[in-house]
């Protein structure tokens, strides 16, 4: 079921067939990557209000040349108190609700990734997306809102715009589309301060969350130098704490040292999933705002601390890692590239499906609950603290050959995001998979923290059986899960580009 194609001059891939036409007719009307990037991303917002939004993140890796990262993380409010939080929920951070809405960084990154690389005005790349907004569209997949009507039951605010809408609702999101146009007309000035920033904190204040409108009016992004490391005889590309990055590097770092050309299946997979353990448990102990950590990518990502890690996998058995925290997400990947050779890998976030259940009723703003991620033990690195950004599991990426790009790619998934760049590289880089196949071949995660193995049901049953011979935890799922993630890849072909999406979302892989 790989989705493969060809195209000479450019492709963009999301997953959402709707959101793909967006950014196929801006780059047919001339419009460069990251133009179709945004109006990719803006529909996105707008038909998969379940994976991503107006109020959750946004992280990029762009090429032009060279490599340039953007971190759109927002932080918790500035009067966020851990002992406080801890005093009304023990020892866990709630999963919804007010106190789990960070400072959406979406907003202002679109903005400052059109002002660097854009060619076209945002309310130019926005037209789809308000027509969808205002007009509605036909929703072609219910399982999103029925998975979600049981999360939101007790906000009315949701309930009210999503709570009865299945396959075949014509949707409709006006207050959205207001938001829409105060962008267009305003840029992200209209957003982080002014009717908008008021009706958020006003919203977010009578759930009983901290977030104040000095917290909007201080958001920034930032400008990192993404990350690299060897797999193989590429280099790939992450980015920086915030983001699980550093821990896909480390993944594939500690694989690295395995020919596992010499190994029968069972015994690959067995290694690809341990090498995802060890990076993990190091994630949840060691990653989190870098101005919080005590060690950094360099230290991680070392010979000696990959060395050891790899040292602690026992190629016939399962191991257990120190437990480390489950993050599960609802998160749009996408990613585009054109005949200039500009390349864009980007992901943009609500966190849990549509986020903390927090809607913003006269603005269609969907809140994030990225500060779920924040644990309330004061001796982990990621601890709640004011103005803090939590660890992310948003990781774009890229893989270079002789430092030229190859490979755009990516996958929403929370927690599986890791495991899917893993087995994605691995798949194309070991066992001689092209990329479509690579995303579309049966695919596994891990439930951080148990370690318990999650196997697609189109694996074969020797894999199944051999992995639980080696102690771990096997269940398996769908055919094709979307709790695998969606990922969604471009890469460098003789004539142009090939592109393929994944076949666990409506998604598309479009060109010219």
């Amino acid at each position: 079921m790989a989705r493969r194609y060809r195209y000479p001059r450019a492709a963009v891939a999301s997953p959402h067939y709707l959101a793909s036409s967006a950014g196929l007719a801006v780059l047919a009307d001339g419009g460069n990557a990251l133009d179709a990037a945004i109006a990719t991303n803006l529909v996105l917002g707008v038909v998969t209000p379940y994976l991503c939004g107006f109020g959750g993140d946004v992280f990029a890796i762009v090429w032009d040349g060279d490599l340039h990262g953007y971190l759109g993380s927002g932080r918790s409010a500035g009067a966020i108190s851990l002992d406080d939080t801890r005093a009304r929920h023990g020892d866990a951070m709630p999963v919804f609700g007010a106190e789990t809405v960070t400072v959406p960084g979406g907003p202002r990154g679109w903005f400052d990734l059109l002002e660097r690389f854009g060619s076209r005005s945002f309310g130019d790349l926005a037209t789809r997306a308000l027509t969808y907004a205002r007009d509605g569209f036909e929703v072609s997949a219910s399982e999103p809102f029925d998975e979600s009507r049981m999360m939101y039951r007790t906000f009315d605010d949701w309930r009210a715009v999503y709570g009865d809408v299945t396959e075949g609702t014509v949707l409709r999101q006006p207050a959205m589309a207001r938001t829409i146009e105060a962008l267009a007309d305003g840029g992200p000035d209209a957003y982080y301060g002014g009717p908008i920033a008021d009706a958020i904190v006003a919203t977010v204040g009578a759930g009983g969350g901290a977030l104040a409108v000095e917290d909007l009016a201080a958001h920034e992004g930032e400008w990192v130098d993404p990350l690299r490391a060897r797999y193989r005889d590429v280099d790939v590309v992450e980015l920086p704490p915030p983001t699980q990055g550093t821990a896909a590097l480390e993944a594939l770092r500690i694989l690295d040292g395995f020919d596992l050309g010499s190994l029968d299946p069972v015994a690959r997979e067995h290694v690809r999933i341990e090498a995802t353990k060890q990076a993990m448990a190091d994630r949840d102990h060691w990653i989190t705002d870098p101005d919080h950590m005590a060690a950094g990518p360099a230290d991680l990502l070392a010979d000696a601390w990959v060395e050891a890690r790899r040292a602690e996998i026992d190629p016939a058995r399962a191991g257990t890692p120190d437990t480390a925290r489950p993050q599960p997400g609802g998160t749009a990947y996408l990613c585009a590239c054109d005949d200039a050779g500009l390349r864009v890998s980007l992901i943009q976030s609500n966190f849990i499906h549509f986020g903390s259940g927090v809607h913003v009723p006269e603005w269609g703003i969907n809140l994030n609950n990225r500060g779920f991620s924040f644990t309330l033990d004061p001796e982990r690195a990621n601890a709640l603290a004011p103005s803090k950004r939590p660890m992310h599991t948003l990781i774009p990426a890229m893989a270079l050959r002789d430092g030229e790009p190859w490979l755009v790619f990516g996958s929403m998934g929370g927690d599986a995001q890791v495991g899917v760049h893993v087995q994605a590289l691995s798949h194309v880089l070991d066992d001689g998979l092209d990329p479509a196949d690579a995303i579309a071949a049966p695919r596994w995660r891990l439930d951080v923290g148990s370690w318990a193995v999650k196997l697609e049901s189109r694996a074969p049953d020797e894999l199944r059986d051999g992995l639980a011979a080696r102690g771990h935890d096997v269940t398996t799922t769908s055919e094709y899960d979307s709790g695998m993630g969606h990922a969604h890849a471009i890469w460098d072909t003789a004539g142009g580009y090939g592109a393929t999406s994944d076949p666990r979302a409506e998604s598309a892989a479009l060109g010219l």
